[in-house]
C-alpha cells in the first residue's frame, strides 16, 4: 500500500513537472477562474487523479459534471450542450467530440487527442472465464450466454449498433440484451455483472476492470475492436477557453501517462 502510494504521488507530481511553464506563468492568481468541465466515465479516473495537481499549479477550480459521451441519456454530454448547460471544456469519446465540432458546440482548433481505449468483456466474480479470443470464439460466448450488459455510451453503441450485426447477431441478442445507464446516475455495466443480474458485460476497459465482483476476462478481439480516443476540446461557448485549453494540455502532457495506464487506458505521448 505504501509503494502504490509513493507511486501514485510520484505519478502525479512528475505530471505537474512536465507541464506547460509558458502555460502555468501566464496564470496569474488574478486570473484563477472555476473551470467547468464536462467528463465522461471512461476518462474519469485520468482527471481525478491529475486534476488537483493542475488546480494547485494554476489556481483554478475544476467544476466537474459528468456524463456519457453519447446516447439518450439526459445526461449525455451533447444533450446537457444542446441545453445550454454551461462548460468550458468536454474530455469524452472522439467521435462524439468530432459531432460537436460538427453541431458547432466544440471547437475544432486544439482538440486533442489524450489515450486510446479499448472495449473488454467481464464476468462475475468467481464464474468460468468464457473464450473470446477470436471472433469465432467471441461468437460462440455470445450465443451461449444467458444475458449481454453493455454501456448506453459510446462502446454500447458500437456494441448493439455495429458489431453485432456485423456478427449476424443481431437478433439473437435483442432478448437477452441490457443498455445499462452510466454515472452519474447510473452505474458501471460491471456492477450489473457483480450481482448477477447479466451473465456477461461489455464496457470500455477503463470502466471495467476497477469495479469489484467481477473478472476481467479480455478485450475484443482485434478484427472487432474500435479505434476509440478519448478527446479534450474547448467548448463553443467557453468562458475560460485559455484555462480549457491549458488543463488539455495538461492532460496530454508525457508525464500524465503513467495515470493513463494505471486507469486501463494506452497513452498516446510516444506517438
Amino acid at each position: 500500500m505504501k509503494t502504490r502510494s509513493l507511486t501514485h504521488r510520484l505519478a502525479t507530481l512528475a505530471a505537474l513537472a512536465a507541464f506547460s511553464a509558458t502555460a502555468l506563468l501566464t496564470t496569474s492568481p488574478a486570473a484563477a477562474a472555476d473551470l467547468r468541465v464536462m467528463i465522461s466515465s471512461g476518462f474519469f479516473g485520468v482527471y481525478a487523479e491529475l486534476g488537483p495537481g493542475f488546480e494547485k499549479a494554476t489556481g483554478h477550480r475544476l467544476v466537474t459534471t459528468r456524463g456519457p459521451s453519447m446516447g439518450d441519456s439526459p445526461e449525455a454530454i451533447p444533450t446537457r450542450l444542446a441545453k445550454g448547460e454551461p462548460a468550458d471544456v468536454v474530455i469524452m469519446d472522439g467521435g462524439a467530440a468530432d459531432e460537436l465540432v460538427t453541431r458547432g458546440l466544440a471547437r475544432a482548433e486544439g482538440k486533442t487527442e489524450l489515450a486510446q481505449s479499448m472495449i473488454g468483456m467481464v464476468v462475475r466474480a468467481g464464474a468460468p472465464l468464457p473464450d473470446i479470443a477470436s471472433v469465432d470464439a467471441l461468437r460462440r460466448t455470445l450465443l451461449a450466454a444467458k444475458s449481454v450488459a453493455y454501456s448506453d455510451s459510446g462502446s454500447g453503441t458500437y456494441l448493439s449498433t455495429v458489431m453485432f450485426a456485423k456478427m449476424g447477431l443481431a437478433e439473437q441478442l435483442a432478448g437477452k440484451s441490457r443498455k445499462v445507464r452510466g454515472p452519474p446516475s447510473g452505474e458501471p455495466v460491471a456492477a450489473v455483472v457483480a450481482r448477477g443480474e447479466s451473465e456477461i458485460g461489455f464496457q470500455q476497459v477503463a470502466e471495467l476492470i476497477h469495479v469489484p465482483g467481477v473478472t476481467f476476462v479480455g478485450t475484443l478481439p482485434a478484427e472487432l475492436q474500435p479505434v476509440i480516443y478519448f478527446t479534450g476540446a474547448v467548448t463553443r461557448d467557453a468562458k475560460q477557453a485559455d484555462a480549457a485549453a491549458a488543463l488539455i494540455r495538461y492532460l496530454s502532457s508525457p508525464a500524465a501517462a503513467a495515470a493513463i495506464t494505471k486507469a486501463g487506458l494506452a497513452p498516446l505521448s510516444a506517438r
